[in-house]
């Protein structure tokens, strides 16, 4: 046990930080001026993590968190720190990770304000809740040693955990009805006696539910069934089509993989539309059961504004976006390009993204799908030209060691670097520090009262 450690700083991954003995300490749910006895959890030759024990003062720049849940569910983990101080720490991390990582000298670097988001609960159109018949005990629940005959969950998962749920009684992520079909489809399958997921067996009927909504109202439902017991799941989906009569979409599918996903499976629509719409500046993008967008609507309008202010189109350039998605980004930037060039590896995003250029009259976007350190190459650039602009919008992980010198072999006079992962942006900007010097960056912050954040970095040929 170490006792008094006060904490300094926040790290990678949300975590709070602290030095003893000339090691760094990680301590989650913890903010910088806490005063604390923490326990060692995890110890190696330059670091430990640790969890709280005792609290002998707390910061007094905290806040209260407003959700039953914290500490528990691993959706926000910050709900202990007050708004701007969550601004603060992300627009450092974004700075730190550039400078430590990417080797960019940040004196020469025009860094914008980080664009906050104006909606801090109730932000997300998509949530994806998981049944399972082995739900997460409390603390509370275990001290009373008794048995607990009521097992099932409809919630998120545990971190570290993936068999344990921990059912939600009150989410502030979505907005309703978001929190009373969940709930609702609970307590009627419990009623009905229905099974609920095991994810060590596999065995089950009630596997996921997904919720997706939009800021004009519209809501679609699709229920994840774990097999195709025919009679129990039109039970289900004509429980929720009578209690929940105003829904957009109502849909389903049947997984009986060991994975969780949905990618590789065809929806059945039981009412309604196959699809929602999402609107930005004009332009409407068909959302289906399994479509990417952008998760938080508000903010994903300021994300692409940021891009496209980057790239500094007239009206001359050709434009490559790289990890196209549904072509959101590229739809956004076509009306101010000659022509834009979107690459995408899922064939189905692809197809969603053709759709979203025909449905908005934009008939100089083309797509193509295939993986991308093979796709996008001289090839294809010979037949539909070099790019002035490049804007990349990777997963995580980055980007693949040869899309970035194909990157670099383009020529491309700018790169607009969009970021759901500092580290692996900086990573792959110090990869392109040859020909590459960053100019600007703009960090967006898409998921309030957590650590992610999204960054835009310009990049110019040297």
């Amino acid at each position: 046990m170490l006792e008094k450690v006060e904490i300094t700083g926040v790290a990678a991954e949300g975590k709070a930080l602290a030095r003893v003995d000339d090691k760094v300490l990680f301590v989650p749910f913890a903010a910088p001026g806490d005063i604390l006895d923490v326990k060692v959890t995890k110890s190696k030759r330059n670091f430990m993590e640790g969890v709280i024990r005792r609290v002998h003062k707390l910061s007094t720049g905290r806040a209260e968190p407003f959700c039953s849940h914290f500490g528990l569910c691993g959706g926000c983990k910050w709900q202990h720190l007050p708004y701007e101080r969550q601004l603060a720490f992300k627009q450092q991390q974004v700075t730190d990770s550039l400078a430590r990582i990417g080797n960019v000298p940040m004196e020469d670097v025009e860094v914008l304000p980080i664009a906050a988001s104006e909606h801090t609960r109730f932000y997300r159109n998509k949530l994806e809740f998981t049944f399972s018949n082995r739900r997460w005990l409390t603390p509370g629940e275990i001290d009373e040693d008794k048995i607990i005959a009521d097992m099932d969950a409809l919630g998120f998962h545990i971190p570290g955990y993936f068999d344990k749920v921990l059912d939600i009684d009150n989410c502030w992520l979505q907005a309703e009805p978001s929190n009373a079909i969940r709930l609702a489809v609970k307590a009627f399958a419990v009623a009905e006696g229905l099974s609920f997921f095991d994810l060590r067996t596999y065995e089950g009927l009630l596997r996921n539910l997904i919720i997706r909504n939009t800021p004009a109202g519209e809501v679609m439902v699709v229920v994840v069934f774990g097999n195709g017991e025919k009679a129990s799941i039109e039970k289900v989906m004509t429980f929720i089509d009578q209690r929940f009569p105003d829904l957009t979409s109502l849909a389903w599918m049947v997984n009986t993989k060991v994975n969780s996903s949905i990618a590789d499976l065809e929806p059945e629509i039981w009412r309604g539309k196959a699809f929602l719409e999402e609107k930005m500046e004009g332009l409407r993008f068909q959302v289906g059961p399994k479509s990417f967008y952008q998760t938080n609507s508000y903010q994903a309008f300021k994300l692409y504004s940021v891009a496209r202010s980057f790239a500094g189109l007239t009206g001359r350039e050709v434009v490559y976006d790289l990890y196209t998605g549904a072509g959101t980004i590229a739809c956004f930037l076509a009306r101010e390009a000659d022509k834009v060039i979107g690459i995408e590896y899922v064939d189905e995003a692809v197809a969603h993204a053709r759709i979203n250029a025909q449905r908005n009259d934009i008939s100089n976007a083309t797509f193509f799908a295939g993986d991308m350190a093979e796709a996008f190459n001289s090839e294809l650039m010979d037949k539909y030209g070099y790019p002035h602009v490049i804007i990349t919008d990777p997963p995580r992980a980055g980007m693949h060691p040869k899309v970035i010198r194909q990157i670099i072999q383009s020529g491309a006079d700018r790169i607009v670097y969009v970021s759901c992962n500092p580290a692996t942006q900086a990573r792959d900007i110090e990869l392109l520090a040859d020909r590459y010097v960053v100019r600007k960056t703009q960090a967006v912050d898409m998921f309030p009262h957590t650590h992610h954040v999204e960054n835009v970095a310009l990049l110019e040929r040297l």
